[in-house]
């Protein structure tokens, strides 16, 4: 056998190579799934509220003033002024 040079250099590197390609194959898959399947991240189950409901547009208001306070976009104080407002005007 003249093509066997008698180390384990060669199968190392190939089994290497082989680990990298399936873990690249793997990953393109998986961010092909994500990117097909995206913009689903957040998206709370069920219809969306009609528009004939009384009052859905403030609920969504109060929704979307609750979520900047979890973030801390506005402090306690303007939260609670601002829910009173939307309140108000309901």
């Amino acid at each position: 056998m003249m093509w066997y040079d008698g180390g384990w250099s060669g199968w190392f590197f190939m089994a290497v190579f082989m680990v990298l390609f399936w873990a690249l194959v793997i990953a393109g898959i998986v961010s092909l799934v994500r990117y097909l399947g995206g913009g689903r991240h957040g998206h709370q189950g069920g219809p969306p509220p009609s528009s004939s409901e009384p009052g859905w547009g403030s609920r969504r208001a109060e929704d979307l003033l609750a979520e900047r306070f979890a973030r801390g976009e506005i402090d306690e104080d303007e939260y609670k002024r601002r829910l009173a407002v939307l309140r108000e005007h309901r």
